[in-house]
């Protein structure tokens, strides 16, 4: 048996980590005492271990994260507001498979953003895809789509996900163009998919700043009325930072 055009035979398929576990057992003389079941259960964890790796990885890349968030990093000691048990029920992330929504809220500085995107990052461990966008960002991207015809594309790509984040919501006031992406956005995701929407301004200012107040109320409906909702308090992180420094 060539053992060289079996390796060569496995990277044509595209087995490289199964190729590459077997090569390393061949140039170490390592299990030579398992059975051939035992040995082929090895080769084949071993590229699907692989294979799961790669696919958080292109799943976290994809999502465009800011920061690389950690459920296990998030801080309950602070006094903000931040309930753990409640928390560490949508860490369960329950809710995405319930197609319900999360919105955070309260001050510049409370951890809202990693907090979502922590959320965020252990969808992508489960295999769920995810979009992270800063809300402002994504209108102006929206717009540009409309002038070159890609918009209807870009709302797929959007209604696609199984959850998508928009992170420092509110911070500009709507115009037409972004009250009507906003609308399709969350039409389309209603009770389908899962949104997670973190703001500095609080969710009764909301119908102001989108405006319109149809569209306003459409909007608050399908996506407030269907959210949990964490209301963070207390001083800024940062600032709490800076000052031990």
């Amino acid at each position: 048996m060539n053992k060289n055009q079996t390796i060569e035979k496995l990277k044509s398929m595209r087995l490289n980590a199964m190729a590459s576990q077997y090569q390393h057992h061949l140039q170490n003389n390592l299990y030579n005492d398992i059975t051939p079941d035992e040995y082929i259960t090895i080769l084949v964890d071993h590229e699907w271990e692989q294979r799961q790796n790669n696919k958080f990885h292109r799943l976290i890349k994809q999502a465009g994260f800011r920061q690389k968030a950690s459920l296990a990093e998030v801080d309950f000691t602070t006094a903000r507001n931040l309930e753990k048990n409640m928390f560490n029920r949508l860490s369960s992330l329950y809710f995405i498979a319930k197609h319900e929504n999360l919105i955070l809220t309260g001050a510049s500085g409370l951890g809202k953003s990693y907090l979502a995107q922590a959320l965020g990052h252990q969808a992508c461990l489960n295999g769920m895809k995810v979009l992270y966008y800063l809300t402002n960002r994504l209108f102006n991207r929206l717009k540009l789509a409309k002038v070159d015809g890609t918009y209807h594309k870009e709302l797929t790509k959007l209604q696609k996900v199984d959850l998508l984040i928009l992170d420092d919501f509110g911070l500009q006031a709507f115009d037409n163009h972004a009250r009507e992406a906003l609308m399709d956005i969350i039409e389309d995701r209603f009770n389908t998919k899962s949104t997670i929407v973190s703001s500095q301004i609080p969710v009764s200012v909301w119908y102001d700043i989108i405006g319109e107040g149809t569209i306003a109320d459409a909007i608050i409906d399908r996506l407030v009325n269907s959210s949990h909702r964490i209301d963070l308090k207390g001083e800024s992180l940062r600032k709490a930072i800076l000052k031990d420094n």
